[in-house]
């Protein structure tokens, strides 16, 4: 199962394995205060996407294509993969304040379809 939570909420037993899915650490945030267990940053965007996508909406569903066709190609999708099977409940924290629009988003259906999850 995947859950997906903002990293600056605080964590809980709930969360399961907490795998921060951002390819920069948040700001202001305090890796004691994150409690992740993974820092995936392979997993996420590639910067030219990051910079280009900018979180406007207007960019949404090219940025969900182009996001979609880095991870077909992207290895750490394997490890996700592998970690699914063995957690129960693994919980991608992101940075994002948009929680509809956010690459997590867009990870979480991806693994799902890629899965069978």
């Amino acid at each position: 199962m995947i859950q997906l939570k903002r990293v600056y909420e605080p964590p809980n037993k709930d969360d399961g394995f907490r795998i921060l899915v951002e390819r920069l650490w948040p700001r202001g945030l305090s890796k004691q205060r994150a409690q992740v267990d993974l820092w995936l940053k392979d997993i996420s965007p590639s910067p030219q996407l990051r910079t280009w996508y900018g979180h406007e909406l207007t960019k949404w569903q090219e940025f969900q294509r182009r996001y979609r066709a880095e991870l077909e190609n992207n290895l750490a999708v394997r490890q996700l993969q592998q970690l699914l099977q063995d957690k129960p409940v693994i919980t991608f924290v992101y940075a994002a304040r948009d929680a509809e629009h956010n690459s997590a988003q867009v990870l979480k259906g991806f693994l799902e379809e890629h899965s069978g999850s």
